[in-house]
């Protein structure tokens, strides 16, 4: 059974297993160097990691950067249970957090290899022309949100 737990900042244990996801999938597949993927803002963001059968296998960090607008990080899924739909059950959570939160809007920053599956659920690409973070290639995206949304009910 897959379930989330939400948290603040990097002193509780479920930290360490939003860490060790970050670091087998951005760190060893994709090659990002450790100081840009941790950068000394996690202390300031919330988190969620998604448990199957009591195992890490999901997480993302979130923040406002105005009072109703969220920017979603660092979203990873374990290599081993891609294609389960476990990205769509996290982003599903972040959004459900996000709207009882009062935010309005999501905005994030996509690999371009991903964008296809933030299409799916709703995001719109911001700027037409990408950019490099990490040497990976970036598009800003953003969804408007509104109460009660059953946007992912109808992608899947």
């Amino acid at each position: 059974m897959l379930k989330f737990e939400w948290f603040e900042g990097t002193h509780s244990p479920e930290y360490r297993d939003a860490l060790s996801i970050r670091e087998k999938v951005f760190i060893k597949e994709q090659n990002v160097d450790v100081a840009l993927e941790i950068d000394g803002e996690d202390d300031q963001r919330w988190h969620i990691v998604g448990y199957l059968n009591e195992q890490p296998v999901a997480t993302s960090r979130v923040y406002f950067i105005k009072p109703n607008v969220l920017k979603i990080q660092r979203v990873a899924v374990s290599k081993a249970v891609r294609g389960q739909h476990i990205g769509l059950q996290l982003m599903q959570n972040v959004e459900k957090w996000a709207i009882e939160q009062g935010a309005k809007e999501l905005i994030l920053s996509a690999q371009d290899t991903v964008i296809p599956f933030y299409e799916k659920l709703g995001f719109n690409i911001a700027n037409e022309v990408g950019y490099m973070d990490a040497n990976i290639l970036h598009h800003d995206m953003a969804k408007s949100l509104k109460p009660k949304s059953n946007s992912f009910n109808e992608v899947f």
